[in-house]
């Protein structure tokens, strides 16, 4: 058995809330908002772990601890180990069922485990689940006795030595990539359920119509099964509804308040599932009434529409890192400030980039009211230096064969994008903020990218698609989307049929010593010296550059970046989120003749 620590060097920095960090039950909070129930029970906390050859058994002894839900390779962890290929970690605790679970079975909950693990309840094998991004739960009442019950789970992750999806995650990080993360990274809980109960919810909007679709997914359902439904604007009554669980039930909302960045409205909903009218299950969760759409504003351009109205997106590129719990903010207070902190310097769009968060993320942004513009996890085999010079001189690279050029020969591989593709749509389509899913970023890994712009349209029509964001253009989704650094953007060219949008720009860099994650390597796409000259660099970018491609039809822009990460200095704020890098005052402004500048 190893257990010595590999940490990074450079995981010095700490933000504003590193120190509030509760070291016996960090993240306490309930970790789904969007389909609550009222008992559960928190795992989060101190466990045993022990780290050893990848295929060796369960060790004996478990000799270290570390501070789930944060990654052994974050300093909030207590840890800072980078899980090796040849690798696994293994995670221990005991816990107890509550006694007035009793008849209950009961569910294992993991927000997220990256990448593939294994799970023992008092030494029964309860099952293994891949993909680093996604929810999953398993059912233990069979394993669990009365009294103490030991949890293990094993976990393994290759990183980007193997064709997975792990975004910007590299065992040797540097320049655009970051320090890896794996293992438990999100919260971890029980519940009690009956044995016929909800098991997803999904709602879609039907703002035309003025209707709330409503389609539950029940275990072990039967004839005698009915749902229902109540909805709440300002704890008032509005609609509700019953109706057999093989169905969806609607629900007609008179007179709805639409959910948008001015006014993130928000209803809330209670289900209740009844066997021969009694209820066996109940759940809460919340929808907002909002459009998204593609339609032609005054000058006949296609514009980004939100409830039918021409909006151009304005946002930064999110990395979603944190230099003292890297994919794991450090607490749900932190997550809610950055996101208060965008909309308070006028964003009304963030793109979250590659990486998936916690549900409680989306419901903030919901409730706050941002846009988002979400992005699939990359992955393939990792990009090869030749790679960024093919988009000037093939920017439309066919993706459809020769899949090898583009890091994805593997069809499993291909197959396990697809799915946990899907499964990412699946557990966030509730997300009443998320208006554009983006399969692919610059090549990484792109594959087939029409085909599955086309599946996801036809898997989810309430939202829109950038198929290929930046490089390797297939003429397909709802937009052309453009990524230019390191010169002036050049006149636009909208096509016809698709919206434009320049879904990467910017990237200016401020140094702001003892700030930084590493003072002695740092990259940005332009450097500047002050807070002063950065933000007038910034104002006249917008000003000279981004408001022409606004006037010809540009639907939207996204900057880089939130923060600074690691290497990149190129944020708004830095790593650690305590010195605002621009005016904000001034940016605010500027931000706003953004919006007065496209066209109705």
């Amino acid at each position: 058995m190893r257990q010595e620590a590999k940490p990074n060097p450079h995981a010095t920095l700490t933000t504003p809330w590193t120190d509030q960090v509760d070291p016996k039950l960090p993240w306490p909070e309930y970790p789904r908002p969007q389909m609550v129930r009222e008992r559960w029970l928190n795992l989060n906390g101190p466990w045993e772990f022990a780290i050893n050859k990848l295929g060796d058994p369960q060790p004996e002894e478990f000799t270290g601890e570390i501070l789930v839900p944060f990654p052994p390779e974050s300093a909030l962890s207590g840890v800072q180990h980078i899980l090796q290929p040849d690798e696994q970690i293994w995670y221990r605790r005991t816990f107890t069922v509550p006694e007035d679970w009793a008849g209950s079975r009961v569910l294992l909950n993991f927000g997220a485990v990256d990448w593939a693990c294994q799970i023992w309840v008092n030494a029964v094998r309860i099952g293994e689940h891949t993909g680093g991004y996604d929810p999953f739960s398993m059912y233990i009442t069979n394993a669990i006795q009365q009294g103490e019950n030991e949890l293990v789970v094993a976990v393994q992750d290759p990183t980007d030595s193997q064709p997975n999806q792990r975004g910007k995650q590299v065992l040797k990080p540097g320049f655009i990539w970051y320090t890896p993360i794996s293992g438990i990274w999100q919260t971890v809980w029980l519940e009690p359920i009956a044995e016929k109960s909800i098991t997803s919810i999904k709602f879609t909007p039907d703002l035309d119509q003025g209707k709330l679709n409503i389609s539950a997914y029940v275990a072990n359902s039967s004839e005698n099964l009915t749902l229902s439904a109540q909805a709440f604007a300002n704890k008032k009554l509005v609609a509700q509804g019953q109706g057999d669980v093989t169905s969806p039930l609607t629900l007609q909302i008179d007179n709805p308040i639409l959910w948008s960045p001015e006014n993130p409205f928000l209803y809330d909903l209670e289900i209740e599932l009844l066997r021969d009218g009694k209820v066996i299950d109940k759940v809460s969760s919340y929808f907002g009434m909002r459009k998204f759409s593609l339609e032609k504003d005054s000058q006949g351009h296609l514009r980004f529409c939100l409830n039918s109205k021409p909006t151009f997106l304005y946002g930064p590129l999110d990395q979603g890192y944190w230099p003292d719990g890297l994919y794991t903010p450090p607490t749900d207070e932190a997550m809610q400030w950055e996101i208060r902190f965008l909309k308070d310097a006028g964003f009304n769009m963030l793109r979250k980039h590659i990486k998936v968060e916690p549900a409680r993320y989306y419901a903030h942004c919901d409730r706050i009211g941002i846009i988002v513009w979400q992005d699939m996890v990359s992955g393939g085999i990792s990009p090869k230096p030749i790679w960024f010079a093919l988009p000037k001189v093939m920017p439309n690279l066919k993706d459809n064969h020769a899949y090898w050029r583009l890091g994805r020969n593997d069809w499993s591989k291909r197959e396990e994008f697809r799915a946990e593709y899907q499964m990412m749509i699946d557990a966030l389509y509730n997300v009443v903020s998320i208006a554009i899913w983006g399969p692919f970023n610059e090549g990484w890994g792109q594959f087939d990218s029409a085909e599955i712009a086309e599946w996801t349209k036809e898997f989810d029509p309430t939202r829109l698609v950038d198929h290929a964001s930046g490089w390797f253009n297939q003429g397909a989704g709802d937009f052309k989307s453009e990524h230019i650094y390191f010169k002036p953007l050049p006149t636009p060219k909208p096509e016809p049929g698709r919206g434009l949008v320049l879904s990467e720009f910017g990237g200016y860099s401020l140094n702001v010593s003892d700030h930084v994650w590493n003072p002695d390597k740092n990259f940005g796409y332009k450097k500047f010296s002050s807070k002063e000259t950065l933000t007038e660099g910034y104002l006249k970018l917008l000003q000279d550059e981004l408001i022409p491609w606004i006037e010809a039809g540009c639907s939207g822009a996204v900057y880089t970046q939130t923060t600074d990460v690691e290497t990149e200095i190129n944020g708004f704020l830095t790593y650690d989120r305590q010195v605002e890098k621009m005016d904000i005052a001034a940016i605010r402004k500027a931000h706003q003749k953004l919006y007065e500048s496209s066209p109705e």
